[in-house]
């Protein structure tokens, strides 16, 4: 038996006879292990002996169990799919072909089973891999049963011969029919290029086994002429798809594929049928095959789009157009060029002169680029260091094709780096990912500190040094940029050596040579010395991301100076009492005024010291200048430090005076010598003054490489490569400055009159009194001044005055955001009312934005501007052709609108527009919803009209739309009588009667001439007509000749006033029986008008075009003023209004589809929904059902599925049907199968605009659907243009193990592919491979397409190890990027929808890319619609909020602003731009948390350009309930946290001007900090009224001075509760609502938004942010925390609440609580009470949110049953004790330890923080003991003395309670509950005591736990801060086991409140009416929903 063999070749050419195989099989069966056993070949000649025949045996032979007659035979399909992964790459694709030709070709079918299992041995001999074993031994079985009986079936002599005969028959059939675009074909097609290659491969395995008798068959040696292709099939069997018949496909093919003149071509194109440029490259540097083939048709495509769009003659599209290589080289190679030029390189790119030589240079050279970016894996991160490895190998390839490479005979050429199939990856990209992944796991999950690890950044970065040429080429693996420091051994040595082995080559040197290597060779002692030398760890490069709060003021530290220069002077301008702003220039004020530059000298020295200490760690990479400008900086810094403060202090008022003559306007004028002084200081600035004001200048200093520019820019930025020339226009300047210089001026204007001003009166007094008595022992007697009286009251005050800025931009921004949007067309059309208005508008703006121009070239599509267009003559023809193509593509987005079920059939023909010839005429049908009631109310006006027939024609015209009905009525009545009517005389009669009809119209006498009361009775009987005719009975005939004849009785008779003249000549010719001659003398006479059998035609011969007029002419008889209303729908109308408001904005025109910019879109995917299951819709574990809920959530659309699937239930539904419900469920869902339907809405929009491209007239008149569906070849054409235009790719990192997993996921991705054939699937595959019999894990990126209803593996590249290095999903989007084609990349989240509607208007806004004025784009920031606020009203708030920002948020960065960054998706990327510059997200661990907006800060540092467009939309999902929007927020302040320490913001902050820098910080991280100052705020303000009132300062200022702060303090406070309530922060999304919807709506809304509790959301959300921000920033800890995205809101139990919100949340409303509470105790009074409870009121407003928030937006929260459940699941969570494995939701210690998670790694400095803000709850206890009736007027510090000895004892008790429990309760019950009641009773006896003796009363109870609840948590914090020290010792237990105490008495706290209200009956449903108060509006079952349970089984 063949499993016998050691080879394949040997075997398959033995033929031992068939028992001996059954002998070993049936032994290797009993031993149930495959064994390899050496074959001994007796001889392969031909067959001898009995039953020899001419027939050739086959090459193996089994023993059949198979019984009974062959033709029973029915083979069973092997299962191809669950295999083993270490096999499943390389066997599966031989099982699936084995299975599709199995009915037909049983035994290739076998064959190919067979050749699948020998390639399984060969991989895995021992079947030592998971699952090999079994799969062999159930292969072999198969094999065993099909033997025979397929043997019996062959049809040639040979196997051979077989294989042979069925892949010439595929063969055949695809290059037959390869250029056919039948449907009937093409599934055929797919399925034999499936098969075809495969069948390949086993015929050449069985030839070359066969020997010499199969030589002369050649036709299937060598390499396959098919095989697996993405978009463009490059074999023979695919030159005739449409796509390859492209002229620009062609001509990139041909530039690709002309290797004339190439070196070495000999050596490798022997064996290569289409041999070309990247096989060239493949075998002169060792990239992997599959890597080969991706970038070989990624550079196909590119080309081959630039061509079209530059080939003007068609004639010369076969060659490439002029400039097409240029446009690429310049792309790709910009950033590699700038590069060289910083580091005074020469590039490594030399081209030819000669033309056609330097074409196929430069494709050699982009194709070199792109197979190093393809398979560089994590590499691709970093920019530079791809530009170093390209610049080395392309120097390599010009010394290849200027023939300086020499080989000997016989010797192939290898690379410098090493040879071999994988040497590149192997030699060149693995030693530098081992690097990156050895530094990545030094970080720990976020664990460690950033200074201890180097990200992609620092490496990066390492190659913006000169010094990177020190690791020479092939890189020295013994330099210290390799060298990874071991986190356990810190002076490790790493003395491995390269272990390459290097290539000798035989080169001939030259000058180029030499300079490229003069850096990188050296003396051979020198190496030697080098080797020696101890390895040490470079360190961090350029940056240092320490954490602390200094980043904050090093980063921005221009606007700090500014606002605190500011404060200085408007102090002193207040101290100065000025009356008017011009006393500050007399002499002395300003004099004292500029005594702020002794402050601001102080605050560089700061930053000085800040930029030394801060970048320490990295000054083993820092170059020598840059240090010695640090050191100088300091030194200056203190210069001035010591010289200003000198000066000012001799000098002041010591003035040196000149009088102006001619009594000038300056008169006289003093100065003194400090006033000169900080005149030179100033002179430094002065420079940076020019520079701003002029910023081309600026630029050019910047990004100059001269000498002069390198002085001028070396003091004031450090030279590195990014953040250099990023100024914007002196337009652009000019806008933002002027925005900014008046915000600035309205805030320093409010602060001074309103802050400040206010302060200095009450602050001269308190500093006059002096005060000697305090109500506590005062530590500091001898301060003088009142010092901390005075810093109590100014301390909240300067918090609000650095954080109101933050308020003043919201202001800003709703103003300016707001005009920009009036401008802009924004809310032009937000009604149906104003939709019907400008309907007719809509055609002529369709053409002029959505339809290519036809006189215009694409190089000359200018931005649209609709106001020209106005002006703008178009001629007729074009407006005809416009308006047939607007008519085809709203009827694709109204049934677009029905397949999404957003519509009925009813509303569809309501909605359409019919599309008939008459168009191309001017006459327009216009939908019926336009036209609804208007026929009827125009039969009212006509009826009862009295005048002349001018006023009531004027009267209907008047409202066009009436006009058009009545017009269209007439017109149809007029055609259905003329095809009904077929008697001669009959239609002689209509058509004269209708002559006279118009004749009165002609004439203008209708009302004269005609009663035309009679019309109702007229539309009647049209009704009853036209009704009768769309039923089409055959049994209705005498009814429609009955109503016919009413009609002509009516209008004859009843309406015509003088009669019909045409039937006057009827009778007349009757009377005198056709004696005269007349226009009826051939007619009968006496027949009834209608009766006889031939006078009608009816039924009709209805045909589509006539049924649909039919229908149409109908409902404009019948349809009233409901279909006013038409879309019912809500996100319909939301949809089609907007996409109206679109086409009147500014847009860029329309290209044609095949000259636009080709794009992809790229989806992450990890483990998030795919597809709702069946299961899913139905199960009611913890909630309600997510079928049930959507039931509920969207009824009409529900309603309209059902009428689609033609069922009047769900029950009524079948298989099919059932699964088109999941799909209706899952695309309302936040799944990835909604997204990829939205996306793919791309490729149906362009299938759509090419057919509109392409079609004749006539064929777009047969519609879209029908062309699409019967012409073949146009089909086939438009696929090939969506598919040379776009490209979906989903980046489903799971995908193959969940495929080898059997997760149903797997086989849903499978199916999106399969329903979207153009969608792929890029997935990482890890797979065990067995290298020298050990195991060894591999990783490589797979993309996979749907081929005959499985994934087919199209490109397979090897990765040098696991790619998930850093943050998840930058990873996930890096390793799919490669497999991306195109021009852009659009970045959509899994969570996001698409319209069709929004997709036709790619290509207007791929144009923007395009360069025109100003700068090219190279991020194109979308806008989004958040879909996810139709039930909860925190859903409502949240997509509101999302709103505001996406909208006029983003409006305002982009312009005037210019700030705008790249905020999550849907933004649209420059591709090729980006991909030479680190990719669309970075992704280093933890500080790249919030990956995408690192994006926009990479680009802006690199000088890109981001524009935001507002015309095009797509959908966003966000998330729905309190729970995930928390976990979100936490996750984006975290991020904000870790962005605060970057290197990007920081560059940022230092590199852009100042108003740029402002508006940067202030949409970035000053928001976040802005926040965490206002809640500083409100603790500073209640600890310094709490320090007044113990200390009794307060009641001495009242009592001498009667002077209090609450007047002054009143604005500052009204601004933060301003911030808490939500209210001016809220403007910017008011002001968008009124923009969009209108003001009074806008203004219902925000009113409704604060019924139903949204200032409590917000500011729930602002403690959220604060808290994450402040500790992430402090310990770290910032982590990814899914939120699940759940479309079904349900009930969060009280322990989930508690666990999220505790310590962000609950302890900080406890803590400001308590300080109210004790404020109002011990206070006095105030004289004015009123005035204490307004400042207090809103500080009590936001702690009682932060306590009970959680809870009232909690579903069922206040249901009597859930607090049951939530009371016994608190309970048996308090108490359960934690340890390993026990997850923190089931237990309070597990969550209690991970909640210090990040104090465990947190350095010592943070720790000591943390104790020093601890310290804050030991006030309470110092004040409040001085307080207590038992101290009485003790002072001293005895007292304090004596609180902690209480507080000592009281532990003492716990701990002796504790031990009593330990040692008493298990055995001693009774004794230790008598030693309790001793205890308990002794306390009772020393209180009763202390009462006697010392007086202790009750208050001094309540007082001591005000005092030492607070004691005892700070104890708790400080404990959990020293846990390295105490951890395992008593004191530890001892915090554990009182902070369950603490956290169990605040749950109750929280708890009884809550289950009171829950006793109240009426609070449950008030509650859920606040909560889903949206939901009851739409009158949705919400209770139900909510009550939902499991149903009993």
């Amino acid at each position: 038996m063949y499993i016998l063999l050691h080879t394949r070749s040997l075997f398959i050419s033995y033929s031992p006879p068939k028992h001996l195989f059954t002998v070993f099989f049936l032994f290797l069966l009993k031993m149930a292990e495959i064994v390899v056993v050496e074959p001994s070949i007796a001889s392969t000649s031909s067959n001898t002996g009995r039953g020899s025949s001419n027939v050739t045996k086959p090459f193996y032979t089994m023993r059949s169990i198979t019984s009974g007659n062959d033709d029973e035979y029915v083979p069973e399909p092997f299962d191809s799919e669950k295999l083993p992964v270490t096999l499943k790459s390389e066997i599966q694709r031989f099982l699936r072909v084995a299975n599709l030709i199995d009915a037909q070709e049983p035994r290739v079918a076998c064959l190919c089973r067979f050749h699948a299992f020998v390639v399984a041995h060969d991989l895995d001999r021992n079947s030592s891999g998971r699952g090999v074993r079994q799969f062999k031994t159930a292969l072999l079985q198969r094999l065993e049963q099909d033997e025979e009986v397929t043997y019996r079936k062959r049809k040639e002599k040979s196997d051979v011969r077989e294989v042979r005969r069925v892949y010439r028959e595929y063969k055949d059939y695809i290059i037959k029919h390869g250029g056919e675009s039948t449907l009937e074909n093409r599934d055929a097609l797919i399925k034999a290029r499936a098969i075809a290659p495969v069948l390949h491969e086993v015929s050449n395995t069985l030839t070359k086994a066969a020997g010499t008798q199969a030589h002369a068959d050649n036709d299937v040696r060598g390499r396959s002429e098919f095989y697996d292709y993405n978009i463009l099939p490059l074999d023979q069997g695919g030159v005739h798809q449409a796509i390859m018949q492209l002229p620009e496909i062609k001509a990139a093919v041909g530039a690709v594929r002309n290797v004339v003149g190439i070196p070495f071509i000999e050596e490798f194109s022997n064996h290569e049928r289409h041999f070309d440029l990247f096989d060239w490259l493949q075998h002169c540097f060792g990239f992997q095959k599959g890597n080969v083939a991706n970038q070989r048709e990624h550079l196909i495509l590119l080309v081959a789009n630039i061509h079209i769009r530059r080939c003007n003659k068609p004639a010369n599209t076969l060659k490439l157009a002029e400039g097409v290589l240029d446009e690429l080289m310049k792309k790709f190679f910009k950033n590699y060029t700038e590069w060289c030029k910083f580091l005074e390189k020469k590039n490594s790119i030399r081209l030819p002169f000669t033309n056609p030589e330097a074409e196929q240079h430069k494709l050699l050279y982009i194709g070199l680029y792109l197979l190093i970016w393809g398979e560089a894996a994590n590499l691709r991160f970093m920019p530079e260091c791809l530009a170093y490895i390209f610049h080395h190998i392309a120097y390599d390839l010009h010394s290849i094709l200027m023939g300086d490479t020499i080989l000997s005979t016989g010797e192939s050429f290898t690379p410098s780096y090493g040879g071999g199939p994988e040497s590149f990856l192997i030699n060149v990209v693995t030693p530098i990912y081992e690097v990156i992944r050895k530094e990545a796991m030094k970080n720990q999950n976020g664990m460690t500190d950033h200074s201890t690890w180097r990200n992609y950044d620092d490496l990066n970065e390492f190659f913006w040094s000169p010094d990177c040429f020190q690791l020479r080429w092939p890189m020295n693996q013994d330099h210290d940029f390799f060298y990874v420091q071991s986190p356990e051994d810190p002076k490790s040595k790493n003395t491995r050596g390269s272990g390459k082995a290097m290539t000798d080559k035989k080169r001939e040197k030259n000058d180029e040579e030499i300079e490229l290597n003069e850096d990188d060779q050296s003396k051979d002692d020198q190496s030697n010395a080098e080797d020696k030398k101890e390895r040490k760890w470079l360190g961090k490069t350029n940056f240092v991301e320490f954490r602390s709060f200094w980043h904050v003021f090093r980063s921005f530290d221009r606007m700090w100076a500014f606002l605190i220069l500011s404060l200085q002077a408007m102090v002193i301008m207040a101290c100065h009492d000025l009356d008017s702003p011009l006393q500050m220039f007399d002499t002395p004020i300003l004099e004292d005024i500029m005594s702020i530059f002794i402050t601001s000298a102080v605050l560089k020295l700061v930053q000085a010291i800040l930029d030394i200490s801060f970048t320490w760690k990295a000054r083993s990479t820092m170059d020598h200048s840059r240090a010695r400008k640090h050191t100088l900086k300091v030194v200056i810094a203190m210069i001035w430090t010591i010289i200003l403060p000198i000066f000012y202090s001799k000098t002041r008022r010591k003035y040196t005076c000149y009088s102006s003559q001619y009594r000038s306007w300056l008169g006289e004028w003093c100065y003194s010598s400090y006033m000169l002084v900080v005149a030179f200081y100033l002179m430094s600035n002065a420079v940076n003054m020019i520079l701003f004001s002029v910023p081309a200048i600026g630029r050019y200093i910047e990004t100059s490489n001269s000498k002069i520019s390198s002085i001028l820019s070396w003091w004031t930025q450090p030279r590195l490569y990014v953040g250099r020339g990023m100024q914007e226009s002196q337009f652009s300047l000019l806008k933002y400055s002027l925005f900014w210089v008046l915000l600035l001026l309205s805030k320093l204007a409010f602060s001074y009159i309103f802050e400040i001003k206010p302060l200095i009166g009450p602050t001269r007094q308190i500093m006059s009194i002096g005060i000697t008595k305090y109500d506590w022992h005062e530590l500091f007697p001898r301060v003088k001044n009142n010092a901390g009286a005075i810093a109590a009251i100014w301390a909240p005050v300067i918090m609000v005055y650095f954080m109101d800025t933050q308020i003043w931009y919201s202001v800003f921004c709703a103003i300016f955001g707001g005009l920009y949007g009036i401008l802009h067309h924004l809310g032009e059309i937000r009604t149906l009312g104003m939709l019907r208005s400008r309907f007719q508008d809509l055609p002529l703006a369709f053409m002029n934005s959505l339809i290519p121009h036809p006189s215009k070239t694409d190089k000359h599509l200018n931005r649209k501007s609709f106001l020209s267009e106005m002006f703008q003559k178009v001629s007729e023809k074009q407006m005809r052709n416009g308006l047939v193509k607007f008519v085809v593509v709203w009827n694709e987005i109204i049934n677009c609108f029905r397949e999404e079920d957003l519509i009925s059939n009813r509303e569809v023909e309501l909605m359409k527009m019919p599309l008939s010839s008459e168009l191309h005429s001017g006459v327009v049908y216009w939908p019926i919803f336009l036209l609804a009631n208007k026929l009827p109310v125009a039969l009212t006006v006509a009826k009862d009209f009295v005048g002349e027939d001018a006023n009531l024609s004027k009267r209907i015209r008047r409202d066009v739309y009436m006009y058009i009905a009545v017009k269209e009525c007439y017109d149809s009545l007029k055609y259905v009588l003329d095809i009904l009517v077929v008697g001669d005389l009959d239609r002689r009669i209509i058509s004269g009667i209708v002559d006279e009809i118009e004749e009165s119209i002609r004439k203008s006498t209708v009302v004269k001439d005609f009663d035309l009361s009679e019309l109702l009775t007229l539309h009647a009987k049209c009704i009853e007509l036209v009704e009768l005719l769309v039923e089409g009975k055959k049994e209705h005939h005498t009814k429609v000749v009955k109503v016919l004849q009413d009609v002509f009785e009516i209008v004859t008779n009843d309406m015509m006033r003088n009669g019909s003249r045409t039937m006057e000549s009827v009778h007349a010719y009757r009377q005198t029986e056709g004696c005269s001659t007349t226009y009826f003398n051939d007619v009968e006479p006496e027949q009834p008008l209608f009766a006889s059998k031939h006078s009608i035609h009816f039924p009709l011969t209805i045909s589509d075009s006539l049924n649909e007029k039919i229908k149409r002419f109908l409902l404009l008889l019948t349809v009233k003023d409901t279909a006013m209303d038409i879309p019912s729908n809500l996100d319909a109308r939301r949809r089609i209004s907007f996409f109206a408001t679109s086409l009147f904005m500014d847009i860029p025109r329309a290209p044609k589809v095949r000259n636009m910019l080709s794009f992809s879109v790229l989806t992450p995917h990890l483990m998030e929904e795919v597809k709702f299951s069946t299961k899913e819709l139905n199960s009611q574990k913890d909630y309600v059902s997510i079928g049930f809920y959507m039931q509920k959530i969207f009824p009409d659309e529900l309603e309209n599925f059902l009428e689609r699937m033609g069922v009047e239930n769900l029950e009524e539904l079948d298989d099919t049907g059932k699964e088109k419900l999941r799909d209706w469920a899952s695309f309302r869902g936040q799944t990835l199968s909604r997204t990829i339907r939205g996306m793919m809405y791309y490729q149906k929009a362009l299938k759509l605009q090419a057919f509109l491209d392409m079609a004749e007239d006539d064929d777009i008149l047969q519609g879209y659907a029908a062309i699409e569906g019967g012409n073949d070849t146009l089909s086939a054409q438009l696929d090939a243009l969506a598919d040379l235009k776009f490209t979906h790719v989903v980046s489903c990192q799971l995908f193959g193990s969940q495929k080898t997993s059997g997760d149903p996921q797997a086989q849903e991705i499978i199916e999106l592919m399969i329903k979207y054939p153009s969608l792929r699937v890029a997935y990482v595959e890890e797979r065990e491979e067995i290298v020298e019999n050990k195991p060894l894990t591999t990783y490589s990126s797979v993309l996979v397409k749907a081929v005959n209803g499985f994934d087919q593996e199209i490109y397979r590249i090897k990765l040098p190890g696991s790619p998930n290095i850093g943050e998840g999903k930058p990873e996930n989007q890096n390793h799919a990027i490669i497999f991306t084609r195109g021009e852009a990349l659009q970045a959509i989240d899994m969570n996001q929808d698409n319209y069709l509607e929004e997709a036709i208007k790619m290509r207007n806004l791929l144009q923007e890319f395009l360069p025109r004025l100003g700068k090219r784009p190279k991020i194109l920031g979308l806008r989004e619609h958040i879909f996810t606020g139709s039930v909860s009203s925190l859903a409502w708030f949240m997509s509101y909020q999302e709103t505001s920002f996406v909208t006029i948020g983003q409006r305002l960065l982009a312009n005037p602003l210019r700030i705008r960054f790249h905020y999550g998706h849907p933004d649209l990327f420059d591709r090729v731009f980006h991909l030479t510059r680190g990719g669309i997200s970075k992704a280093s661990k933890t500080i790249n948390l919030s990956e995408d907006i690192f994006a926009g800060y990479n680009t802006t540092l690199r000088r890109g350009h981001i524009t935001y467009h507002e015309y095009i939309q797509v959908g966003k999902g966000r998330d729905v309930s309190l729970n995930q929007i928390s976990k979100f927020e936490a996750k984006v302040a975290n991020g904000n946290s870790e962005q605060t320490l970057s290197r990007d913001i920081y560059r940022l902050g230092r590199r852009f001007d100042f108003f740029r820098m402002l508006s940067c910080y202030f949409t970035t991280v000053g928001f976040y900090f802005s926040s965490l100052i206002s809640v500083i705020g409100i603790y500073v303000f209640l600890y310094g009224q709490l320090y007044l009132v113990l200390s009794g300062l307060e009641k001495a200022l009242l009592l001498e001075a009667k002077v209090h702060n609450i007047r002054s303090l009143e604005t500052a406070l009204a601004s933060q509760s301003f911030i808490q309530l939500g209210l001016l922060t809220g403007l910017p999304m008011v002001m968008e609502i009124a923009l969009e919807r209108g003001l009074l709506s806008a203004l219902k809304d925000f009113v409704l938004m604060q019924l139903q509790l949204a200032a409590v959301f917000f500011t729930f959300s602002l403690g959220t942010k604060t808290h994450y921000f402040g500790r992430t920033i402090l310990h770290g800890g910032a982590k990814y925390r899914p939120t699940g995205r759940k479309v079904v809101v349900f009930h969060a139990s009280f322990t989930e609440n508690y666990r999220l919100y505790s310590r962000s949340h609950f302890m900080k409303g406890f803590e400001l609580l308590l300080l109210l509470i004790v404020h109002d105790i011990i206070r006095r009074s105030y004289h004015n009470h009123m005035m204490y409870v307004m400042i207090t009121s809103a500080i009590y407003f936001l702690s009682l949110t932060w306590l009970f928030a959680p809870f009232l937006f909690n579903p069922s929260g206040f249901d009597w049953g859930k607090i049951v459940d939530d009371w016994k699941d608190w309970n048996k969570w308090i108490k359960q004790q934690g340890g390993i494995g026990i997850q923190q939701d089931k237990s309070w210690q597990s969550w209690w330890y991970d909640e210090q998670d990040h104090l465990r790694y947190s350095g010592w400095g943070s720790r000591i923080i943390e104790i020093l803000l601890s310290l804050r709850f030991f006030i309470y206890q110092y004040g409040l003991v001085y307080h207590l009736d038992i101290s009485g007027s003790n002072k001293t510090v005895v007292v304090y003395v004596l609180s902690w000895v209480v507080i000592v004892v009281i532990f003492l008790l716990v701990k002796v309670v504790n031990l009593g429990r330990q040692y008493l309760s298990d055995n001693h019950q009774l004794s230790f509950r008598l030693f309790k009641a001793s205890l308990f009773l002794a306390v009772i006896a020393t209180i009763i005591a202390l009462s006697y003796i010392c007086q202790l009363s009750v208050s001094d109870l309540i007082v001591c736990c005000l005092a030492f609840l607070p004691t005892g948590w700070g104890l708790i914090l400080v404990a959990q801060a020293f846990r390295p020290l105490i951890q395992g010792t008593v004191l530890w237990k001892f915090t554990r086991v009182f902070a369950q105490a603490y956290d169990f008495g605040m749950g109750i706290i929280l708890f009884t409140p809550i289950a009171c209200l829950a006793w109240l009956p009426s609070i449950s449903a008030f509650q859920t009416q606040i909560l889903f108060n949206r939901a009851f509006s739409r009158r949705l079952q919400i209770q139900p929903i909510l009550k939902a349970k499991k149903k009993d089984t």
